[in-house]
Order: structure tokens, then C-alpha cells, then sequence
């Protein structure tokens, strides 16, 4: 019976072991909006290029997943002496596109995400009312030799503070900036459809509250 319980802590210890690693690696660490950061007077110019620049998303539910992107509208980053010292990009919430299905299916899910199905305008991003999301920096940061990336994300008139490691490189006149998959918890923003942390009674049908996110940011020297 001793041997029976001690193997029972054993992998009860281990699973929490895991999970805490898993979800400290990929985790956003959120928080309440800061100051964003001025450029000084001798920082460059990159214009974030929208045909590029791309941000992957990953949701799911207990019967799997779906996957997707959205493309950037506009950005500007003040770079100098290949240190990224500010910067401010708008996010094209009406370019949400779905990419593991087909046809009517993929139709529908992007409508469901965008609220563009009447009645139900608010369960996701509602892009009508809200057709932008925006990323601000407020600091770039060096942590256990990573680059860290932190932020004011606003998506629905929300704002909470995220930080997140990116890889920030140069070649020539461009920059790229690709973060390492991350999770942010929607609700956090007001996005609560299917949330079980928010509501009682809904069984199998729940959406995660957790949304990763892989941003693929792409610049050249105005």
C-alpha cells in the first residue's frame, strides 16, 4: 500500500513538474499596461513590411485544433545601433484567416472568429466594432541570454502589458524579429466565448482560454 501511494506522489510530482515547465516556457508573462518607450533622436527607422510579416495563432478544444493567421496593417520600428529601442505595430483583425480547413467549414469559422454572423457579433474579435488590434513596446530586454520582447497589447479597447522571447536579427536594410510560440489568455482581452473558466455547465463544448501566438515580423531601413 506504501509503495502503491508513493508511486501515486511520484507521478502526481512529476506531471506538475511538467506542466509548470511547459507552461512557464510558453506562457506570456501579462500584466497591467505600461509607459511605451521613446526613441532617441539617432534611431532608424524600419517600416514593417505587411506583405511578409505574418502572426501565426494556434486554438483549441477538446476535439482538437485549428490554426491560423493574421496579417499586420501598418508598423514602425526605431532601431539603433541594431538594438530595437521602440516601436508600434497595427494588427489587421479582419485578415483572420483559418488555415486547417476547407471549403463551407473554413467560411464559417472565420465569420464565428471575425463576429461578422448576426447575433453573434461579440463571442470572439467582432471586427466591425473593433476592426484593429495594436502592439506597443515598452522595452526590450535581455533575460538568461534571450531577447525579450514587452509590450501594451490592445485588441477590443482591452490593454494588458505581455512580454515574450523573440529572436531579433539583420542582413543588409532588413530586420526580422520571430518570437518563440507564446500563449496569451484571451479572456484577459474580453474574449469569453466558451471559456470554462467563465461558465458553468459547458461539458465537452469549452474553448481554451489559451491562444498561442508565434510572431514573424519582418522590417527595412526607411
Amino acid at each position: 500500500m506504501k509503495k502503491l501511494l508513493l508511486n501515486v506522489a511520484m507521478i502526481a510530482i512529476v506531471a506538475t513538474a511538467f506542466t509548470s515547465c511547459k507552461d512557464g516556457k510558453k506562457d506570456a508573462t501579462t500584466g497591467e499596461d505600461k509607459d511605451a518607450v521613446e526613441a532617441t533622436d539617432s534611431a532608424i527607422d524600419y517600416k514593417v513590411n505587411t506583405e511578409t510579416s505574418v502572426i501565426n495563432w494556434m486554438g483549441e478544444k477538446p476535439t482538437g485544433t485549428h490554426t491560423g493567421t493574421i496579417k499586420l496593417s501598418n508598423g514602425t520600428l526605431a532601431v539603433n545601433n541594431k538594438m530595437i529601442e521602440a516601436g508600434k505595430f497595427n494588427i489587421d483583425m479582419n485578415s483572420i484567416e483559418n488555415q486547417d480547413l476547407e471549403g463551407e467549414a473554413k467560411a464559417n469559422l472565420e465569420s464565428h472568429l471575425k463576429g461578422t454572423v448576426e447575433g453573434k457579433e461579440g463571442d470572439f474579435f467582432n471586427v466591425n466594432k473593433y476592426p484593429d488590434a495594436t502592439f506597443e513596446l515598452t522595452g526590450v530586454t535581455t533575460e538568461n541570454g534571450k531577447t525579450m520582447v514587452n509590450g501594451n497589447l490592445t485588441m477590443k479597447e482591452k490593454t494588458n502589458n505581455i512580454s515574450f522571447p523573440a529572436a531579433v536579427t539583420f542582413e543588409g536594410d532588413n530586420m526580422t524579429l520571430k518570437s518563440e510560440k507564446f500563449m496569451i489568455d484571451r479572456t484577459k482581452w474580453d474574449v469569453n466565448y466558451g471559456s470554462k473558466s467563465l461558465f458553468d455547465n459547458l461539458g465537452d463544448k469549452f474553448i481554451s482560454d489559451n491562444i498561442e501566438l508565434q510572431i514573424e515580423l519582418q522590417a527595412k531601413n526607411m
